[in-house]
């Protein structure tokens, strides 16, 4: 049998161990979100604050900032944005927020959830692969524990290149957002689809402030 070497199987976002895992998020996919929990919850996030402690150049802290009253942002490398430069965790909790939003690296995703569901007074939400769902570990450690109250699975790609934000391209990755909505009363996980949405919410400027 011979390999599929198509462009879209041939770019699976995979990284190793030690990896920054250097994959911005599209505005786009960010926005999304945001206008998400705008309809469905009918909270007014622009009196609300927001953390992004995966803060990379900037990308979703430009979108989100839209929304939102205030965004704090940090990351641990300087990527050159002007973000302060901090490990999110490390050390003791950092000062309460509404909501924490952020594309964790994989890797420490887990960690980056806890810490952030103990720091945020109204939600959290982290768009991660979707194969992030599977897992026994994570099963028991995370999702039998603490489950989201929301799985939104984008029903068209999100295209996250390594290194750089650009139009375009193919990838064989699927995404979601995970959403803890600490004011939704106690029920089951919902999972539901986020339509396709990319040709109203892109913006040429998104990619003119790319590094």
């Amino acid at each position: 049998m011979s390999q599929n070497i198509s462009t879209a199987v041939m770019q699976r976002r995979s990284e190793p161990h030690d990896s920054l895992d250097d994959f911005p998020t599209p505005p786009w996919a960010t926005r999304a979100l945001c206008h998400w929990l705008r309809e469905a919850t009918g909270r007014v996030l622009s009196d609300m604050s927001c953390r992004e402690p995966a803060a990379n150049r900037g990308h979703m802290f430009r979108p989100l900032r839209e929304f939102f009253a205030s965004v704090e942002a940090a990351d641990i490398h300087d990527y050159g944005a002007g973000f302060p430069q901090q490990d999110y965790l490390f050390g003791p909790n950092p000062e309460r927020v509404d909501w924490t939003i952020t594309n964790p690296p994989f890797r420490l995703a887990e960690q980056f959830i806890s810490r952030a569901l103990a720091t945020s007074e109204l939600g959290v939400a982290v768009i991660v692969r979707s194969a992030f769902l599977e897992g026994i570990g994570r099963h028991d450690r995370l999702f039998c524990i603490t489950p989201p109250t929301d799985i939104l699975q984008f029903s068209e790609r999100v295209v996250m290149h390594k290194g750089r934000l650009v139009p375009g391209g193919s990838t064989a990755t699927a995404y979601c957002w995970l959403v803890w909505d600490k004011c939704s009363p106690p029920r089951c996980t919902i999972f539901d689809w986020i339509e396709p949405c990319r040709s109203k919410l892109e913006r040429a400027s998104d990619y003119q402030v790319a590094a």
